[in-house]
């Protein structure tokens, strides 16, 4: 077998291991400065007033739920082709959750869809009271659309921007949250950029700020002016909240910080790999992505769409993993899962997000994968598919 090409891979240079052990021979490999200058940084990088840092994008979206105050009795609507955390962070609450179908094209969060469901939803008195817009595969869901829908049907919005660091819509980055309440990043290595594994939450509003910084400590305060009793010294501190410990280290930060000043190196590298592949692929019998005028997709994944359904899609992904070439498949619709049918939740559900999940298939997507390696790709995918 050739050597393996993987899916996705992280990009470490030098100067990330040099800031990496910067930190190590520093007094604080916790609770230090490194994490408010990478909070700060990802901020002014992508526009917003606060950025919170965090040990999982995970942890930031049950943060961002837990200060939009979801609980029993709510309902949070999101995309069924997500990882599971983007629905999960509900059931963290104490929240119920359902599903809105995707576009055909996009594979995001569908507006028209998302639409109907409220006006339904409105009729019968059990209306979202957040939604999460997946921004899948790096390209931004329509968030005028899904603003103006929040604006008429009052729910909070949180942007599920996993995948989106250094993606734009309508010129501006995503997360400067313009047209959503809360937006969360990840840092997983095979994302845009990596802190090993990490998140943040960005906001414009400093209560959400606060309440997710608190959440993320215990549900612990020590800042006098927040305090419900009277402080007896300075080591007095106060849980206020039943919160987690989901901090974010200094050694992580400091890999954020050095990776953050490369996000536009590595997606125009991603650019360049696409622009090969839409044009070495435009001839097979394969749906390719798609492309919105307005918005800059930071280009996580590469998905094309198998003609012929699952079984030859099937094929391919077994044929190709054989050749070793890391194919995979995002996502399962979260709704298929076996805890989610334990909920209730049935097949044709979201009938695209099946029909996409029936045809999907990830192809190898990182910056720095070799000329040769994408050659490879491109040379099995032809042969397969002739």
């Amino acid at each position: 077998m050739s050597q393996y090409i993987p899916y996705g891979r992280q990009d470490v240079t030098e100067d990330d291991i040099d800031a990496v052990i910067r930190v190590l021979r520093s007094d604080f490999l916790t609770q230090g400065p490194v994490v408010p200058e990478f909070e700060s940084a990802l901020a002014r990088f992508v526009g917003a007033r606060h950025a919170v840092a965090m040990n999982s994008a995970t942890s930031a979206l049950h943060a961002a739920c837990h200060a939009l105050e979801l609980g029993p009795g709510d309902v949070l609507w999101t995309s069924p082709n997500t990882f599971v955390a983007s629905s999960n962070c509900a059931l963290y609450c104490g929240a119920s959750v359902d599903f809105v179908d995707i576009e055909p094209d996009t594979y995001n969060l569908s507006v028209d869809a998302l639409r109907d469901r409220l006006a339904q939803a409105a009729r019968d008195g059990r209306l979202p009271k957040v939604v999460v817009a997946v921004h899948f595969a790096g390209l931004s869901c329509d968030m005028a659309g899904i603003a103006a829908l929040a604006r008429e049907y009052g729910f909070r919005v949180i942007e599920d921007a996993s995948h989106a660091i250094g993606a734009t819509y309508d010129g501006e980055r995503v997360g400067n949250c313009r047209h959503s309440d809360i937006t969360v990043f990840s840092f997983h290595p095979v994302k845009i950029i990596t802190t090993a594994e990490g998140g943040i939450a960005t906001t414009d509003d400093e209560t959400l700020k606060a309440r997710m910084e608190q959440f993320r400590s215990h549900g612990i305060t020590r800042e006098p002016e927040r305090l419900e009793g009277d402080s007896p010294g300075a080591w007095y501190y106060e849980q206020q909240v039943l919160g987690f410990n989901y901090r974010m280290t200094d050694i992580h930060a400091a890999l954020g910080v050095s990776q953050l000043s490369r996000v536009d190196e590595y997606i125009e590298g991603r650019e360049q790999v696409r622009a090969r592949y839409d044009e070495a692929l435009a001839n097979l019998p394969l749906q390719l992505p798609a492309k919105r005028e307005s918005r800059r997709s930071a280009l996580h994944l590469y998905p094309v769409l198998v003609d012929g359904g699952d079984t030859r899609r099937n094929r391919l992904f077994d044929e190709l993993r054989r050749r070793g070439v890391g194919v995979n498949l995002h996502y399962i619709p979260v709704y298929l899962q076996p805890y989610y049918r334990r909920l209730g939740f049935r097949p044709g559900h979201c009938p695209v997000a099946e029909w996409y999940y029936d045809r999907a298939l990830s192809l190898p997507m990182f910056p720095r994968i070799l000329p040769g390696e994408q050659d490879r790709v491109i040379r099995d995918l032809g042969e397969l598919l002739a």
